[in-house]
């Protein structure tokens, strides 16, 4: 592995500014890293090394001038779930239907990203229309484990997460909508950060579950996901549920540790089938926090066993309504059997979407019927009420909460592909976050004897991503898990 695929985000910042390696050449270790380990793991959608190269030459230009950076990360590439509109490029949302779509603006993160000098360098695979836990529901081909290449690397921004554990980037944008950054995350063995629902906007972002859906980090350390999230954070007049707050320094307080600190630990999320080394690494990490002076306090969030269903009743219900727009009217795929209007729907659609988005929007549809409304969707957004106000009240009790982010490590390809609800429970204890419209992280813990990683998922009160990346600091900085590499040749 060359010593610049080894660096994170800040490190690499911090050669910039020394001048020891110009930003033309962080791309170029990313570019040749990708042509040697790509072809295995198979995160990549598309490579925009013309792209990648002019971004960074344009910062390498500025700082010989003697201009300010534009941003702490100016000059440092990342990569895009290829999810986010990005202005004459094709964007797909890892579905048929959308190949060859070519966007006609930027994503307001893509914009900010571009705004902040960071080079994009390419986009990434991802379960189709971000409905999926393993990233092999992508109509293009599956993504691998880096750890294991036998095995799936999470999902849906499991191409996000593949690459920058195989340190083809240092970082990457993911969305989760019921888990799909921090559970990726914790499979590859990286800190992956869901927002506070609203923090960042959503516009140009190809919607799944327009009140679920969040934009976050992936990266290596708990301080590359902050100076990530510092650029791409805040109000965005364009995206009508993006919060107007103030953005604070999510890196302030990073290194203030945990004494003093309340921590629960609802019991509802040490479910029965977890794998018993993913348990007993998270019971380590609790205790570890007790270690450097929190107090850990057993918390109960009741409503924890409906909360599954309530989601997949939802999210199903909202993608139904957003996924009704690619009719093969007015943008991407249009089947050539159409002959009469329905047949044009009902071709385009069948010929375009998967299985697994066709099973979720007749879910959705079915749910929202007329005679069903009332009896499973309107239901389901009471449970949904319950589970925010039981967040509520364990937050007048602790300031963050701590559990295991996935109830298994990585899982071999194919395991679960038949299996939908195998699969829907793998996102057990992460959706909850979303429901309530929580801040959470994922941060490694650990590994099986197997060599497989393991993460912690801690969550917040709403807007505290700077309290609980606070957390996962603490935890980083007291073990090496994070450092470590998957070997790839």
């Amino acid at each position: 592995m060359g010593e610049l695929s080894d660096l994170t985000l800040l490190e690499s910042a911090k050669r910039l500014a020394a001048g020891e390696v110009s930003s033309e050449e962080l791309v170029q270790a990313c570019l040749d890293r990708i042509a040697t380990v790509d072809p295995k793991v198979r995160a990549f959608l598309r490579v925009d090394a013309e792209g990648a190269l002019a971004a960074a030459k344009a910062s390498h230009q500025r700082r010989r001038s003697g201009i300010p950076p534009l941003s702490p990360l100016d000059g440092v590439p990342i990569a895009l779930k290829d999810i986010f509109c990005e202005v004459g490029k094709e964007t797909t949302a890892g579905s048929k239907i959308l190949e060859g779509f070519i966007a006609p603006y930027d994503a307001t993160v893509v914009a900010r990203l571009k705004a902040a000098g960071v080079p994009l360098i390419g986009r990434l695979n991802l379960d189709e229309f971000a409905m999926g836990s393993s990233t092999e529901h992508s109509a293009f081909f599956p993504t691998r484990n880096p750890w294991d290449l036998t095995r799936s690397p999470g999902g849906s921004s499991g191409g996000s997460s593949a690459a920058v554990a195989a340190r083809m980037v240092a970082g990457a944008l993911g969305t989760d909508t019921g888990g799909s950054i921090r559970q990726p995350a914790a499979l590859c063995n990286l800190v992956g950060l869901k927002p506070t629902w609203g923090r960042v906007s959503r516009y140009g972002v190809i919607a799944y579950a327009s009140s679920l859906d969040q934009v976050g980090p992936l990266s290596r350390t708990v301080a590359d996901a902050a100076a990530l999230l510092q650029i791409i954070a805040g109000h965005d007049p364009r995206d009508s549920t993006s919060a107007n707050l103030e953005v604070p320094s999510f890196s302030a307080s990073l290194e203030d540790g945990v004494k003093g600190l309340r921590l629960g630990v609802p019991k509802e999320y040490f479910v029965d089938g977890m794998d018993p080394e993913v348990r007993a690494a998270v019971e380590a990490a609790i205790d570890a926090y007790r270690g450097m002076g929190a107090e850990i306090v057993d918390v109960s969030l009741p409503h924890t066993r409906y909360a599954l269903a309530a989601y997949y009743l939802i999210a199903p219900a909202e993608a139904s309504s957003n996924l009704a727009r690619y009719d093969g009217v007015r943008f991407g795929l249009r089947s050539e059997r159409a002959h009469t209007l329905g047949d044009l729907y009902a071709h385009t659609r069948a010929e375009g979407f998967g299985a697994e988005v066709k099973r979720r929007i007749m879910l959705g549809t079915w749910a929202l019927s007329a005679g069903y409304y009332d009896a499973y969707y309107l239901k389901a957004q009471k449970v949904r009420t319950l589970v925010r106000r039981d967040f509520e009240e364990a937050f007048r009790q602790v300031d963050a909460l701590i559990s295991p982010t996935s109830p298994v490590p990585a899982f071999e390809l194919g395991a679960k592909a038949e299996d939908p609800l195998a699969m829907y429970l793998l996102d057990v204890l992460t959706l909850p976050c979303n429901l309530a419209g929580l801040p959470g992280v994922s941060v490694p813990c650990g590994f099986t004897r197997g060599g497989l990683p393991i993460g912690l998922q801690i969550l917040g009160r709403p807007w505290d991503e700077a309290g609980i990346l606070r957390i996962a600091r603490a935890f980083e900085r007291e073990h090496d898990f994070s450092q470590r590499a998957p070997v790839l040749t």
